[in-house]
């Protein structure tokens, strides 16, 4: 394959398809970091442990530097931690230091040992203001010693000389007593005080929790309460959705825990499979698509082979990039392709229309060449070549200066319309003519199914021609009417015909009737439909007209003498007369051009294409009375 080919495929649909699936593999890899984070953030809250003999921990506990702090419940005391030597610790404010040697959940005890010598030095050093089982608050509300079955013992310290020591040894402390001194403690529940206390040195009082005899406590916590969740055998965790911190709920823990590793794993073959369906998805649509584009692509050299003797110039891609210097000026947009100004040479200027890739079946290119290429007529644009270089089309018309009619019949509101009624009389009659050559003039009749004010294009002396075939049918002069599977056209020029068969067969007057709604914008200046109009009799022009032409009063519009008034009259005439609903009542193309050219006295007043059996209805889109009893033969559309 040709790189001209391999770039032709991804310069629309392709793109679009790049763009798809790069979106879709970026919203599975957000996805899937979101598993992955999702998954991080329950992870570091699962039950740890400093070493495989010390107890787990989990809410309310949680350990320090492996667990986040929302893992835990947020008060003092449910903090823990791993010293050096991998031993799990309680740190009470400012220095205690206990080792947690058990933790029973669903009773809501900890089991605590002092690992130090002297317990007394540590109390006395002991800051418990901000410690939740000193007062009772939150978290650590009730102790239990082995030793002393005091919830909160006070102890008054004594120096003495050591001669006394064994008058009071049984409350000597002797990790605080000295060679020359020692310290003893009398609790205060204790009133057996010694004659000769008075004699020794007061040390100091102080109070605590713990029994400083002991080396081993059970401290017992009320809340947070999770002692239910545990006996039922689900865990406890913070509710994150209720508006107080420290409420919690339970939660089913699943029976295998899934590791970090795990859920990365599962995301990851989530997202290669997404990845994987989406690739395979791409490849079947571009499968489908090259197919479709050869046998587009075989259609349509096949019909080119059939018309080489029309001979219409025959380009490259590379050809029509320099013919429009890269696609620099480009002149206009539609819905089959854009349009850029080209030069062939010096003085030859050309319309380039190139075709959008991947649509449809190449029927619109080659009715476009088909079409043109039969048709050598002064009010019909000249199709100068064509381009079909593998999926790359492109046609190639005359360059016409002055656009399209529709710049200067819909005038700014307030400002004179740009062309004469002398100048809008040829324009009219030039494209009575040119529709005319088309279903009269050429082998087989060409139906445009198009005409409208964009698709009428002035050379530079305001000449009118005929453009854009890409809804164009073939058929017999000597048939009447086509079939038509679908409707074709722009809404507001279609013929009724062409929407429901009720009014009768598509023939070749459903072009009449555009070409009469094409009159009447040219009269009026206006689209026929417009709903900014002041009066609300005037939003659907032509039958605002009607009633004017009946009741013989003035149109309304800018004119200036009498000759005007004739010429505006007459195209209204000649509109209306268009414009009937059953395709029977429309006069032919060749009928038009007579009437365009003629006198206005000999014109008739046409029926009223708005009757309907509702008198009170004033909108046009209403049903006549007449029946529908005129069925036109029918013929299949010609390829």
């Amino acid at each position: 394959m040709s790189m001209k080919l391999f770039k032709a495929r991804f310069t629309s649909g392709a793109h679009k398809l790049v763009r798809t699936m790069l979106i879709y593999s970026l919203f599975c890899f957000i996805l899937a970091v979101n598993v992955a984070e999702a998954v991080s953030i329950q992870d570091d809250c699962k039950v740890r442990r400093c070493n495989h003999q010390d107890p787990p921990v989990r809410f309310p506990f949680r350990l320090e530097g492996q667990q986040s702090p929302h893992c835990g419940y947020p008060y003092p005391g449910f903090q823990l931690s791993c010293s050096e030597n991998k031993q799990t610790l309680l740190k009470i404010p400012r220095s205690l230091k206990l080792l947690v040697k058990h933790i029973d959940y669903e009773a809501q005890r900890i089991d605590l040992f002092f690992p130090g010598r002297c317990l007394w030095q540590q109390l006395l050093d002991l800051n418990l203001s901000a410690f939740p089982f000193v007062k009772e608050q939150p978290g650590f509300s009730r102790l239990k010693v082995y030793r002393s079955q005091l919830a909160e013992s006070k102890y008054t310290l004594f120096e003495c000389s050591s001669q006394d020591k064994a008058l009071y040894s049984r409350y000597k402390v002797a990790c605080l007593s000295t060679p020359g001194s020692q310290i003893i403690a009398f609790p205060s529940e204790y009133y057996d005080y010694p004659e000769n206390l008075l004699n020794y040195s007061y040390f100091r009082n102080f109070s605590t929790p713990i029994s400083p005899y002991g080396i081993r406590f059970q401290l017992r916590w009320y809340k947070p309460d999770c002692g239910d969740c545990e006996a039922q055998g689900r865990g406890c965790r913070l509710n994150n959705n209720n508006s107080t911190k420290e409420q919690t709920e339970c939660f089913y823990i699943p029976k295998h825990h899934i590791g970090l590793g795990e859920r990365l794993m599962v995301a990851g073959i989530v997202l290669g499979s997404s990845i994987a369906a989406a690739i395979a998805i791409a490849v079947g649509w571009r499968y489908r698509l090259d197919k479709k584009e050869k046998e587009s692509q075989v259609k349509i050299e096949k019909f080119l082979e059939d018309y080489k003797e029309l001979k219409p110039s025959r380009y490259s891609y590379a050809d029509i990039k320099r013919i429009t210097n890269h696609f620099k000026d480009k002149l206009g947009q539609g819905g089959y392709g854009t349009v850029f100004k080209g030069r062939l040479s010096s003085d030859v200027l050309v319309a380039v229309k190139v075709l959008n890739n991947f649509k449809g079946n190449g029927e619109e290119f080659i009715n476009e060449v088909s079409s043109m290429g039969r048709i050598h007529h002064v009010n019909v644009t000249r199709l100068v070549g064509f381009c079909a270089d593998g999926y790359d089309r492109a046609l190639v018309y005359e360059y016409l200066p002055n656009e399209s009619l529709e710049k200067f019949i819909f005038a700014a509101k307030g400002k004179d319309r740009s062309l004469s009624w002398e100048k809008l009389q040829d324009i009219a009659v030039g494209v009575a003519k040119g529709i005319e050559y088309l279903h009269q003039g050429c082998e087989q009749r060409i139906l445009h199914f198009d005409i409208k004010p964009h698709n009428i294009l002035l050379d530079h002396n305001f000449n009118p021609k005929i453009s854009d075939f890409g809804l164009a049918k073939l058929c017999s002069k000597e048939q009447s009417a086509i079939s038509m599977t679908t409707a074709r056209g722009t809404m507001g020029y279609i013929a009724p015909e062409v929407l429901s068969r009720n009014f009768g067969n598509v023939s070749y007057k459903s072009d009449v009737y555009s070409f009469g709604m094409l009159l009447l914008e040219m009269v009026g200046g206006r689209k026929n439909i417009d709903v900014t109009v002041e009066n609300t009799s005037q939003v659907y022009f032509p039958e605002w007209a009607y009633d004017r032409l009946d009741k013989g009063e003035e149109f309304e519009i800018r004119i200036e003498d009498d000759a005007q008034t004739g010429i505006a009259k007459k195209l209204m005439i000649v509109g209306l007369w268009c414009i009937q609903w059953y395709p029977v009542d429309r006069p032919s193309m060749t009928v038009v051009v007579q009437m365009l050219e003629g006198e206005l006295d000999v014109l008739t007043k046409p029926p009223n294409p708005f009757a309907s059996t509702d008198p009170t209805k004033t909108m046009g889109a209403t049903i006549p009375r007449k029946p529908v009893n005129r069925d036109l033969p029918t013929i299949a559309e010609m390829e």
